[in-house]
């Protein structure tokens, strides 16, 4: 019987069901399951061919010596490109699904990139600059450049595909993005793009780059860069003056080609505004964070899987690994913290959906609360797909350090996942711009208390433990507000982990209200693994039940 990661996991069926109506359950049911079982298999083995043997490859030259810049490409990765896109994982976004007659959303669009990231999360990168680049061109472009444009990016197959890409790193600039110095000059209804970006990820797959330069007389700093929708050719097919100087040798996902590449009298089409570019990429950037937080959990499913699987067959000392108290410790903190981490972050997609709905008006607290919830997420996330990782392959032994399992390759992977789109510092610092700027911390405090307040009497208990925690955040989060600069930002990330923590406990109590008696015990077990409240010690034996109750059930 052949691997199927959606139909072997019984979560993330329960919260679609749960978020999407009824007709739209039902066909990404379908959908995923036949998706599920492929990235389980074939796109898998795909996978393990282009991290080994199969890595993307500049073709600088061609036979007559002329700079041709090519990227090469396995055929199972072509395979896969195809398989994806065509299934809407980011068309049914922006555009009408044929069967149901409607556009989809974002929920199902993580959902796919939830399985696939558990065998590619290299992978993953493409799609999600691919995302950035419709979500860009959708909500800002004029229409001359939408209609040249969109189509392909959200193409199902009907018309050429343009993959795209987000080129903001510049070598002396880094996380400083105000330092870059690309350069735009006016040329008539189009601009020619002349300069060097030094980290471009999706570089020579990629049909349309969106990039951020400045233009003449701009202002100096992120406020003046402005936004240019940048095709890799021309209308003829060549190069449209963009050559890549060398491909990054990574440590990890390797299926993403990332380049250094250089813009000559590039053309490029304005996208908004001049100067309003970093407003744009921003938001391009709060979306391309979903998709790390998502990639992140995709490589936790794959961690825990791969050490319960292998705990469950292998035997020491004569007995399966799994019938010893600190494996059975081990399993349930990472089954416990992976549940309430996917449900977490899937209600965050719920909530980024309807702040993204153009039919729906939000106020600027909302919005806030929604970038608190990214920065926090995405930090979290990133860090515990590293340490599932580590998880994984001591739970494997020596096995676990042999490239013929695929745990290196996930410690590899998840690396990159605390640096993209934001270290944790940067993320500190977001979420310390969002207490200034918009008072977040006090709307985050408000709508906590709204969800505990909702949740049935029987609960109180739990909702107290919560409370009293919340009480601890609000006294942290006054003294930072009154702190000098220097210490806010030494601060910060601890703000950020103590809201985390705060959320991320709310939404397992809410969870537990609207389940059965295995919820409430995962309940209890975040509760304990992530306050330890009374310090209270636990016998052998009642780790055993948790064990059985949580992950055997499951199971079975």
């Amino acid at each position: 019987m052949s691997l199927n990661y959606y139909k072997g996991d019984l979560l993330i069926q329960k919260i679609l069901k749960k978020s999407l109506p009824k007709a739209y359950y039902e066909w990404a049911d379908n959908e995923l399951s036949s998706f599920g079982e492929s990235c389980a298999n074939e796109i898998n083995q795909r996978a393990i061919h282009t991290d080994r043997e199969g890595q993307p490859r500049l073709i600088k030259y061609n036979k007559f010596g002329e700079d041709v810049s090519e990227v090469w490409v396995n055929d199972g990765y072509k395979q896969t490109v195809s398989e994806t896109y065509k299934r809407g994982i980011v068309g049914y976004v922006h555009k009408e699904i044929p069967a149901l007659g409607h556009k989809g959303n974002y929920v199902y669009s993580f959902a796919q990139g939830y399985l696939l990231s558990q065998s590619e999360p290299g992978f993953y990168c493409p799609v999600t600059l691919t995302m950035a680049t419709a979500l860009l061109l959708d909500r800002y472009a004029n229409e001359d450049v939408k209609q040249r444009f969109l189509p392909h990016v959200i193409s199902t197959g009907e018309i050429n595909l343009y993959e795209g890409a987000t080129f903001l790193t510049e070598r002396q600039g880094g996380s400083d993005v105000g330092a870059n110095v690309v350069h735009a000059q006016s040329d008539g209804d189009t601009f020619r793009i002349t300069g060097e970006k030094y980290f471009a990820s999706n570089a020579g797959n990629c049909g349309v780059a969106m990039v951020l330069a400045r233009t003449d007389g701009a202002s100096k700093g992120s406020k003046g860069l402005s936004l240019f929708a940048v095709p890799w050719r021309r209308e003829d097919g060549s190069l449209n003056g963009i050559t890549i100087r060398r491909l990054k040798d990574k440590l990890g996902v390797r299926a993403v080609p990332s380049a250094e590449v250089e813009f000559q009298d590039s053309v490029a089409y304005l996208v908004g505004k001049q100067e309003k570019g970093i407003h744009y990429m921003m938001e391009a950037l709060n979306l391309s964070r979903i998709c790390n937080a998502v990639a992140s959990i995709g490589i936790m499913r794959r961690a825990y899987r791969e050490a319960l699987t292998y705990a469950t067959d292998r035997e020491a000392f004569g007995q399966t690994l799994t019938t010893y108290p600190m494996i059975q410790d081990t399993l349930l903190n990472m089954a416990v913290k992976l549940e309430i981490e996917t449900i977490a972050i899937f209600q965050l997609v719920s909530e980024y959906d309807e702040l993204m709905n153009i039919d729906s008006e939000s106020s600027v607290c909302e919005e806030a609360y929604v970038r608190l919830l990214i920065a926090i997420l995405k930090k979290e996330s990133a860090e515990q797909a590293i340490h599932f990782s580590h998880e994984a392959i001591e739970m494997l032994g020596g096995n676990g350090y042999i490239e013929d399992f695929v745990t290196p390759r996930l410690l590899r992977d998840a690396q990159v996942l605390t640096v993209w789109e934001g270290t944790a510092n940067i993320l500190g610092i977001e979420v310390l711009r969002l207490m200034s700027k918009h008072r977040v911390h006090h709307y985050f405090e408000k709508r906590i208390l709204q969800k505990l307040d909702n949740v049935s009497l029987e609960w109180d208990k739990y909702s107290e433990q919560i409370k009293k925690e919340l009480h601890e955040l609000v006294r942290l989060t006054t003294f930072v507000e009154q702190a000098d600069e220097l210490t806010k930002t030494y601060y910060s990330k601890r703000v950020a982990k103590k809201m985390l923590d705060v959320f991320e406990a709310t939404v397992a109590l809410e969870w537990a209200a609207e389940g059965e008696s295995r919820e409430k015990r995962v309940l209890e077990r975040f509760l304990k693994q992530t306050f330890n409240q009374d310090g209270s010690f636990e016998s052998a034996e009642h780790v055993q039940v948790d064990f059985n109750e949580i992950i055997i059930r499951e199971q079975k």
